[in-house]
This record gives structure tokens, sequence and C-alpha cells, in this order.
């Protein structure tokens, strides 16, 4: 059982009841002093207490979806590597498993979409990175079998997983609901973690002589996406969107890129690289590299290409409703900027459900399919 299933979460709810009636009923027959005694207390309490706190703790992931499994909670990689011979066929694209939507007709792809686990190739930055990818029902129907898609590469924040985006974001049921109830246009979602250098946050940049994030996300993902499925090329096909880390690498792989990505929208979001133990060295000394990296300069010193921009923010619980405002401010024509403003709401999964789908139905409202 996985460590986000109910049955388990019931499991450990039970066992603390359990554990809770059992410490009542065996007490009076532990309140002798002796070390057997004493022991038996001291054990019933312990183990009532774990339980507990195990209860309150898998109750707690199940809501915010700290950690999508039992390898992320023990810190061990959980995505398998996959061999792929560049040389035999060229493929950017490798698919390395299946799975259906919890909807109504979710067993078959034209009723319920698919969502299909991949391995990107980056044919520039050689990265090789594992995604999600999720297909409307449309894209398996015979009277759009000749159409193409719009897409959108939506990032989870640092150190997430991809998995948040499916169990915890659920932004494939919210795309299949959105697009069912007439509010936009299916479409298809490419959806992974910006950490592709795993343990490091790369911020979404190309690091000299280290990983190169925004090449990876800019150049090579969109390619290898539209050759593998019926996706455009013109940026207008393409969205990016994300919340926190993942927001900011959206935004700025967006901004600094208008000729891929037409939208982009920042959940949550921060404007400027971060600099802690987890990022180490972005820069190597480069201020030119640095203040790119600042969106709030770039949109100051750097033309503004024909993009959109949606950012997100709330007048009580967010840290970023200052340098929001301030971004909405300095974006200039021909680019546009949109916001969503909450009343209250923390950086956290219960905020950002509630932002995913208008922002959803935004994104979509930008992109076209041809």
């Amino acid at each position: 059982m996985g460590l986000t299933s109910n049955k388990v979460l019931a499991l450990a709810i039970m066992v603390a009841v359990l554990l809770f009636a059992a410490t009542v009923w065996l007490w009076p027959r532990l309140s002798r002093r002796s070390w057997r005694a004493v022991t038996g207390r001291i054990g019933l309490l312990l183990a009532t207490q774990l339980a507990l706190f195990s209860a309150v703790g898998l109750a707690a992931n199940n809501s915010f979806l700290f950690y999508g499994s039992w390898s992320d909670l023990f810190g061990q990689e959980q995505d398998m590597g996959v061999v792929v011979d560049h040389s035999a066929s060229g493929k950017r694209v490798k698919i390395v498993g299946k799975q259906m939507l919890d909807v109504p007709g979710g067993s078959r792809p034209a009723m319920g979409g698919q969502i299909q686990k991949i391995v990107v190739v980056g044919e520039k930055s050689k990265i090789d990175s594992p995604a999600y990818v999720y297909l409307p029902p449309e894209y398996f129907q015979p009277k759009y079998e000749k159409r193409t898609f719009p897409a959108s590469v939506v990032l989870t924040g640092y150190p997430g997983t991809a998995e948040n985006l499916l169990k915890g974001l659920k932004y494939p049921r919210t795309a299949f609901m959105q697009a069912k109830d007439g509010k936009m246009q299916p479409m298809i979602l490419v959806m992974m973690r910006p950490t592709v250098a795993p343990p490091r946050d790369t911020e979404c940049v190309d690091i000299p002589g280290g990983p190169q994030t925004e090449t990876f996300f800019a150049k090579d993902l969109p390619k290898a996406i539209s050759e593998t499925y019926r996706v455009g090329t013109k940026p207008e096909n393409w969205g990016f969107m994300g919340n926190s880390t993942g927001g900011y690498c959206a935004l700025k792989i967006a901004m600094h890129h208008p000729e891929q990505f037409g939208a982009s929208a920042g959940l949550s979001a921060y404007y400027k690289a971060a600099d802690d133990p987890t990022t180490g060295d972005l820069f190597h000394g480069s201020k030119k590299q640095k203040s790119r990296a600042n969106l709030l300069w770039s949109l100051d010193h750097l033309p503004q290409g024909k993009s959109s921009f949606l950012v997100t923010t709330s007048k009580g619980g967010e840290a970023n409703l200052k340098s929001t405002l301030a971004f909405i401010k300095k974006v200039k024509s021909p680019a546009r900027v949109s916001s969503i403003t909450l009343d209250s709401g923390g950086h956290n999964f219960n905020t950002w459900r509630r932002e995913i789908p208008p922002a959803l139905t935004w994104i979509s409202g930008r992109l076209s399919a041809s």
C-alpha cells in the first residue's frame, strides 16, 4: 500500500484507537511498582503516542502531499534508470508506462484520457529526465486524429516530485473536468519537477560547467514532445506553468523565450533565483547571468516579448505579495499580465488547488491548437 493510500491512513487510525483502548483497559493491571509493570506502562504510552503521531502525520501528508511515496519519505530516488540507446532510433521520448485516470470511463483512453510516464532525452542539454504526459480523451478519438493540441509544461516546486502534480494537485483530473464542462479546450500537460539534476536545485539556469537546465526546458523538451505527440511548434501552441520554484521557472523560461512559449503562469512564484546550499554556485561570478535570472530586473532592462503572464498571490499568507505587485507594474506592451489575488492563502497545496482551475482556464484561453 502506498504512503498516500487511504487504506494506510485508516490502518494507522485503527491501530491508534486500539492502542488507546488497550492502555485504558490494562492500566489498572499495570499500576503496581514492579519493573514489569513500569515497563508495560512506558511501552503502552510510547506505542500509543507513536501510533497517534503516525496517524496525524499521514493525514497531514495526504492533505499537503509533502511526500509522494515511501521511497520519497526515506530519501530514496524512486525513478528507475532507463537505458536509452541514443544512436539506434534518434527518438527523444521513451514511453516507460501508462495509467488511466480516476474518472468516469477512465479505463478507455477515448473516454478518460491517459497518463503516460516518459523519459525525455535532451538533445542539446544532454539531460535525461522523467516526466508524465496527460493526453485528453479527444487525443484518442477518431474525429480528432489529424488535429494538433496545445500543450503546457507543468512544474512542481523544489524538492517536490512529479507525482505531486498527479496525486496532490490533481492536474490531469482538473484539466479533464474543466474541458468536460466547456471551461477550457482539451490540452496536453507535460508534468515534471524542476530538479532535472537531483538533488541540486538548479533554478532552471544554464550553469557554467554544470546542468544546462534552461536549455532543457526551453529547447529540448518542447522539441521532443512535438516530435512525439500531436503538438504544434509555434509559441501560441505552448504554455508553461508551475508553483513556487516551478512558478518562477515558468515565468522565467517564457519571459526569456517568447519564441517558444506564448503564455506562462506562476502560482506563488518568486522572482529571482534562490541562492542557498541547495543551489550551489549558479552563475560562477557572472553578474549578467545573475541579473538575467532576476525577473524584475529583466522586465526593466530587456526587451519584452509578446507573452502573456499570470501571477498569483494572497493578501494574507503569501510572502510574495509585494514582489508580485511590482512584477505586474513592470510588464509592458506587447507583453500582457493577469493576476489572481486571494484574500488569504499560504504557500501550500490547499492554496494552489484553489488557483489551478482558473489558471488552467486562463492558459488554455491564450493557446491555440494550430
